[in-house]
């Protein structure tokens, strides 16, 4: 039976951690190590600086306490795989989009990314939003549900190939009607600055990042643009992100 490790960055008490579970507990033995507490945007950062500890939800369930997702997947090699690693990894499902540049922000994409690096076939899930502050009961799971079951079996039973450390990033539409899968290239998100400064009742400064509108420059074939016509994309990534159309240019500059 294929062992299946789950991940996320929104806590183990997130909605789309529970959709994901129940998504793929018919496809093998599931194993859940999440984050005990929110942690969007830490990329893909381990922690050095102080212990964690696995805490027991249930039966193969365990937050993190205090861990983000590269955690939660690189410690669980030690803590539940010693002798044989998983079959696949999946983070997820994500309440929000990770498209374009937010792919470097991403703790959902790092679970999948930090699976990558131990060799193991991985996949991110994330459920797009209309907007930030969309609940999760305003959200079509089924959808997602059934798209997680899909994606994973697939590769599960080898029917999709994720080369050697590369990752698959899946965003799904919040819209009832899916047009149907489309393999996108990242799109260009455009950013704006969104920080918020206060004063604490000391009178110290401080300031607060907030949120930015989904916005994006137009382009074919980009995860945008297919979430944008109703389509779920599917963009594979890969830990090498050396830019290779500079080697030469940046060669010969230095030589010169």
């Amino acid at each position: 039976m294929p062992k299946i490790l789950i991940t996320n960055d929104d806590s183990f008490e997130a909605k789309g951690l529970e959709v994901l579970i129940d998504a793929v507990k018919d496809l093998g033995e599931v194993y859940i190590v999440a984050p005990a507490h929110h942690k969007s945007a830490c990329s893909h950062s381990l922690t050095i600086t102080k212990p964690l500890r696995f805490v027991e939800i249930e039966k193969n369930f365990y937050k993190l306490d205090d861990g983000t997702p590269a955690d939660c997947v690189y410690l669980s090699m030690d803590k539940l795989f010693k002798n044989d690693k998983p079959d696949i990894v999946l983070s997820g499902i994500n309440h929000g989009a990770n498209m374009g540049e937010d792919v470097n922000y991403s703790g959902t994409a790092a679970g999948a990314f930090e699976g990558a690096i131990h060799g193991i076939p991985s996949i991110a899930f994330s459920q797009v939003l209309k907007s930030y502050d969309t609940p999760p009961t305003e959200v079509n799971w089924e959808n997602a549900k059934k798209i997680a079951k899909d994606l994973t079996e697939k590769v599960l039973k080898r029917k999709i190939n994720i080369p050697h450390r590369q990752i698959l990033n899946v965003n799904i539409p919040n819209t009832k009607e899916i047009k149907g899968y489309k393999v996108t290239k990242l799109g260009y998100r455009l950013y704006g600055f969104d920080a918020h400064k206060h004063l604490n009742p000391r009178g110290e400064e401080y300031y607060w990042i907030g949120l930015h509108p989904l916005k994006f420059k137009e382009e074919d074939n980009s995860d945008f643009n297919a979430i944008k016509n109703g389509f779920i994309s599917i963009t594979p990534l890969k830990l090498d992100i050396t830019a290779y159309e500079s080697l030469k240019e940046l060669q010969t500059s230095i030589n010169d």
